[in-house]
């Protein structure tokens, strides 16, 4: 009784490693390309809001050549991204990296360095809209990041603009 439990375990462990085994040989290749990931590491703010980071992570991780619009004979493709929120027109070259972005979002959480800057030197005024503008440039892998805020206090309104470190501009 006891050795045909144990050879019952034994053929149950040969079996699992034998099936485990076959199922690794028929997984298909993953290929991994990363392209655009000086444009995620351009753009990343640790305190961006969810949705831009979202969107973001979208046209960094759009694959060109497997879309619809993908045709040999251009070299830049326009590709639009958009969200609630915003949107993102994205360069692409034929290879599929991402050369330059435009990104306009509305009505965003600020970072923490902005709004602290605004209160430093704008107590009492509240924030009533706001604008997130960058573009990104690959043959610099540099982004400017722009916020543009209309402040309100009683009948009062004020334009201010800033960089993301809470500098005024």
């Amino acid at each position: 009784m006891k050795q045909s439990k144990l050879m019952l375990s034994l053929g149950v462990f040969i079996f699992g490693f034998t099936a485990l085994a076959f199922a690794q040989d028929t997984l298909p290749e993953v290929k991994v390309v990363a392209f655009n990931y000086r444009y995620l590491n351009s753009v990343d703010n640790k305190e961006l809001a969810i949705p831009v980071k979202r969107l973001e992570m979208e046209a960094a991780a759009f694959d060109l050549k497997n879309s619809e619009y993908y045709e040999d004979v251009y070299d830049n493709y326009f590709i639009s991204f958009y969200i609630p929120e915003g949107s993102i027109l994205a360069v692409y070259d034929k290879e599929g990296k991402l050369l330059r972005t435009a990104e306009k979002f509305k009505n965003i959480k600020i970072p923490t360095p902005v709004a602290e800057a605004v209160v430093k030197k704008y107590p009492d005024w509240k924030i009533a809209k706001d604008v997130y503008l960058v573009s990104y440039f690959s043959a610099t892998d540099e982004s400017t990041k722009t916020y543009k805020l209309l402040l309100e206090k009683d009948n009062k309104r004020l334009r201010v603009k800033t960089n993301e470190k809470g500098e005024f501009l």
